[in-house]
């Protein structure tokens, strides 16, 4: 019995630190979100525009892409809804083509409607092939229109990358409790 209460007190400590060093990751996350906001905004200060108006948006502060014909790109991010964030986000992309490099960028999805943001945070949400990120510079996302309730940004923060390629984004969502 009393090894019984020793495997459970160590068992209830590992989740204990787990839950913990999630929390922290997650903080981290959060902090870095925050600071690319500022990032994209002092880039083109016509942002603004949609993180205020936008039904919500899912900012991944830290996006490594790179490949050479075959690459991949992956990040993690906050889900907002009315600019309070509700969620954390992961994006995962792989694609093929011509290609070669390696980047770091912070990238942000606004949603045009609720029904938008849901279809996101049901897992229904892929990118095709045919979307694309606007690169952002002063004023671009004054003339940038939303496409099926969807507008992306991206602002280049490291490194170079050449591509013509094909793929998608695939997206995981995870509220917060």
């Amino acid at each position: 019995m009393k090894n019984l209460k020793q495997f459970t007190f160590v068992i209830c400590m590992l989740i204990g630190f787990s839950a913990f060093s999630q929390t922290n990751k997650d903080k981290k996350i959060i902090s870095d979100a925050k600071d690319a906001k500022e990032a994209l905004i002092k880039a083109d200060p016509t942002l603004a525009n949609y993180f205020d108006n936008a039904a919500g948006y899912v900012l991944f502060p830290n996006v490594g892409k790179g490949g050479f014909i075959i690459g991949g790109a992956s990040g993690n991010g906050v889900v907002y809804e009315n600019g309070v964030a509700v969620g954390m986000a992961d994006l995962k992309k792989l694609d093929i083509g011509l290609q070669a490099g390696g980047q770091a960028i912070i990238e942000v999805i606004f949603f045009e409607t609720p029904v938008d943001l849901a279809r996101f945070k049901e897992g229904n949400f892929k990118f095709s092939a045919e979307a694309t990120a606007v690169a952002v510079e002063s004023g671009v996302a004054a003339n940038a229109k939303y496409d099926s309730g969807v507008a992306t940004f991206a602002l280049p923060k490291a490194g170079l990358m050449a591509s013509a390629s094909v793929g998608g984004q695939k997206f995981g969502y995870e509220p917060f409790y």
